[in-house]
Formats: structure tokens, sequence, C-alpha cells
């Protein structure tokens, strides 16, 4: 059965479209079929899969507005181990357009309710904000993915972003639950992210993935390339450990 994972996190750069990239990567990697959608008018998920977000004749903006057809809109991603809905900054203008639209919080989801079959795992890039692409996601999704940084300002940001899952779930989405939180950007070194990393555990538990994303300039360095970490460097400890987590993903799913 698919399943629809959105990667979220209110908080700006905390590592959510690396995540989203690297995840899909590594996955169709394992052998997934796999499906990224960029819900970020930035459209830094779709450059860094690959895909140049100027030369598109069509993106997720159109899918969502019902203008285009879901076959239409989907690419390959560079490497072509994977598919992207791809955005720019025409996303931006969905927001604005969709207010008035009908069923406009689920869009994202009736798109994919034709299309799911095709893959065995969909991730949902969202943008740093709650707003109506957000919606849109969260509505759409089985789970969320929750990259963070192990700082102070996470937690109260996190606190957040649990209630906004809880809000969704009671409101648009009554399957919608936590997969788990994922740390990011970690330094052993630093004792206030030993000591988040630990709170973290004691109020999440099971929630929080094991695997843990270490600072890399590899993972900062791929997306210049249209490459996820595992294309730019298979050998570098940021490629390595999102290996880690897609193999811990998919032993959750099969527990």
């Amino acid at each position: 059965m698919t399943r629809i994972l959105a990667v979220t996190n209110q908080k700006g750069g905390v590592g959510k479209t690396t995540t989203a990239v690297n995840l899909a990567a590594c996955l169709a990697h394992l052998g997934q079929r796999i499906l990224l959608i960029d819900m970020d008018p930035q459209g830094n998920a779709t450059t860094g899969s690959g895909v140049d977000k100027q030369r598109l004749d069509h993106t997720v903006y159109h899918l969502l507005l019902r203008q285009q057809p879901f076959a239409r809109v989907c690419v390959p991603s560079g490497s072509g181990d994977f598919d992207v809905l791809p955005a720019n900054r025409d996303l931006a203008g969905a927001e604005v357009e969709l207010v008035q639209a009908e069923e406009r919080e689920f869009r994202l989801r009736q798109a994919l309710k034709t299309v799911m079959e095709q893959y065995d795992t969909i991730l949902i890039d969202c943008p740093p904000a709650l707003n109506l692409l957000t919606v849109n996601a969260l509505t759409a999704a089985h789970a969320v993915i929750i990259p963070m940084q192990c700082e102070y300002f996470a937690i109260e940001g996190l606190a957040d972003l649990v209630n906004t899952v809880k809000k969704i779930k009671a409101r648009l989405n009554p399957g919608l639950s936590i997969d788990g939180v994922l740390r990011v950007m970690f330094d052993p070194r630093n004792t206030l992210a030993q000591h988040v990393s630990d709170q973290l555990k004691a109020h999440f538990g099971a929630k929080v993935f094991d695997t843990v994303v270490p600072r890399n300039v590899r993972l900062a360095e791929a997306p210049s390339h249209g490459l996820s970490a595992l294309g730019y460097d298979r050998g570098s400890k940021g490629a390595q450990a999102y290996l880690r987590m897609a193999r811990e993903l998919m032993a959750r799913r099969t527990s």
C-alpha cells in the first residue's frame, strides 16, 4: 500500500528539503517506486532533484488548480531514479487563487487518488509556514516526518507543529499521524544538542528515529549539482545517514 509522508516543520532552515530529496533518492536506491512533491514556491526540492525549474511548462501549481493532469506535470528526477511533481515561483499564486476554490484543502489528495498505486512512497516537501499549501500536503498525507535541529527554539516550534497536526487530524484528515522526529544537522560535541536530543527521546519515545543526520558539507554541496548526497558522494556521512534513515523507514513499515 502506498504511503504518503509530509516532510514538514513550520521553522525554516531545519533541513526539510534536504531530508525530502535525500530520502527520495535513498528509498529509490533501495528499490522503492518514489514520487517527490515540491509544495514550496522556492522550488528547492525541484532543483535539488536535478530538474530545471526555470524551464518547466507545467508545475504542481497547474495540478492544484486543475489546469493540467498529473501526467503532464510529473517529470523524472535528474538521475531518473524517482519522479517529481516540480514547483517554481508560480506556486505562490496558488495560495491566492485557491482561497475561493471548492474543496481547496483537498486538491492535492484528489490529484493523487488515481496515481497512488504507481508508487510505494510519496514524499511531500512542505513550505516553512502553515498556509494553504501546507494544509493541502497534510490533508493528503498519511503521516508526518519532522526534521529538526537539536536547539532550544526548535523545541518551541515542534510544540506548535504538533498542535497543527492535531487540528488537521480533527478537521480534515482523521488518519494523519506523526511518523517520527528526525534529528538533523546534529553535532554530538554540542552539549545543548545532546540535552535537547535527550528531551525529545523522553517526550516522544519511539517516535524519535534512531537515525541521526550529522552536519556534513556534502549535504550542502550536493543541491548545487542537482544531486542528492547519494549521487554526489555516496561515501559521505550525510549520504550514509540518509541511507540508514531510508532503511529505518522501510523497517518500520514492515514491523
